[in-house]
């Protein structure tokens, strides 16, 4: 099993690794995860869990490690209805058991 980023930081002699600040294209931003060429960004502009594809090496500069910041509390029950597959719709699917259990 390879480590977070490794192709990123092999292939393109990049500091890449989640929580690293960046400005892609004169916006900033945290990088969130791993998407194995690419590097995934939440950028300051948007909500908490909004990731976006990067090129580790289009218009990017690394700078410091920062913190990637959580999802908020709704964000968090979206993904788990979409993660249910239930055949609820969202509404239904919040006043199910299985919603309340998400904290």
């Amino acid at each position: 099993m390879s480590t977070p980023f490794a192709y990123v930081r092999q292939h393109y002699n990049v500091p890449a690794a989640i929580g690293r600040r960046v400005i892609v294209a004169g916006k900033p931003g945290v990088i969130a995860s791993d998407r194995g060429h690419y590097i995934d960004i939440n950028f300051d502009v948007d909500k908490p869990g909004v990731i976006r594809n990067a090129h580790p090496t289009w218009e990017v500069q690394y700078l410091d490690m920062g913190t990637v910041r959580p999802m908020t509390r709704s964000q968090r029950r979206y993904e788990a209805f979409l993660e249910a597959a239930s055949g609820l719709r969202f509404g239904e699917w919040l006043k199910s058991p299985y919603a309340k259990a998400i904290a």
